[in-house]
């Protein structure tokens, strides 16, 4: 049986555009139902999707945050070349680390982080993430359990230099985050066991921008934006994208 598998998106609408980033070891479908619903209020939207994510987790491995910045400045241009002058940028978890740091690199509208970790629990979580995705990845490719078990022994010997690189890609992003001027929505789930949350403190207390909120979902986990709370949080995303100063 073949399987599919995610892919970067665009949908176009109107003239204003957001750019859209996943999380680590995640994918664009985790930021797709938001994307639809923006596109449906006359935003343009592209997501796209790192390498080494949204495939075998052998890939994940040997890639690193240089590469998935590369992805999201590619993403960027890629609505500058469809012809958006103002882009705003929402991301999930590694992806809201990508929009702060965005936020200082490049002109943008708004940055919306979601679950955004300004320091890790421990590698050791980071690790069970990893292996927890090539578990799934395994199921999703419909092998078997005894297939998944060998491979799990292999990959497990494999070197993880990615979770230090990730380590000093949010140790950079945190110390800077004092140069956001861009208006600023920061998302938080209460329920998040991934990161720790005082990371949206952070934030939002150091972010030098004048327009600026923060609040808290009460119901939900890590995975925010497919979470029991997801209508609520692309009802806020809207209304945070309507305050902007667009010119379009």
């Amino acid at each position: 049986m073949k399987i599919k598998l995610p892919q970067p998106f665009t949908f176009k609408a109107g003239e204003r555009a957001v750019l859209l980033l996943h999380g680590f070891t995640g994918n664009s479908a985790d930021v797709r139902m938001l994307g639809r619903f923006l596109e449906k209020n006359g935003y343009t939207c592209h997501a796209p999707q790192y390498k080494g994510h949204g495939v075998p987790p052998e890939n994940l491995v040997h890639t690193g945050p240089d590469d998935w910045w590369k992805d999201v400045m590619d993403g960027y241009n890629h609505l500058k070349e469809l012809g958006h002058e103002e882009i705003a940028v929402a991301g999930l978890s590694l992806g809201g680390v990508f929009s702060l740091k965005l936020g200082y690199t490049v002109p943008v509208k708004g940055i919306i982080p979601m679950c955004a970790p300004m320091f890790i629990k421990s590698e050791e979580i980071m690790y069970q993430g990893i292996l927890d995705y090539a578990q799934e990845f395994k199921k999703f490719e419909g092998k078997s359990d005894e297939e998944i078990s060998q491979e799990m022994q292999e990959f497990k010997k494999t070197p993880m230099n990615t979770l230090k690189a990730l380590q000093g890609l949010i140790a950079d992003v945190r110390n800077d985050v004092d140069m956001t001027y861009a208006p600023l929505f920061v998302v938080q789930a209460r329920n998040d066991r991934m990161i720790n949350t005082d990371s949206a403190n952070i934030i939002y207390e150091q972010a030098e921008s004048v327009h600026k909120d923060l609040k808290w979902y009460e119901k939900s986990g890590h995975v925010i934006t497919l979470g029991p709370e997801k209508e609520e949080l692309h009802t806020d995303v809207y209304h945070f994208l309507e305050k902007l100063d667009w010119s379009v």
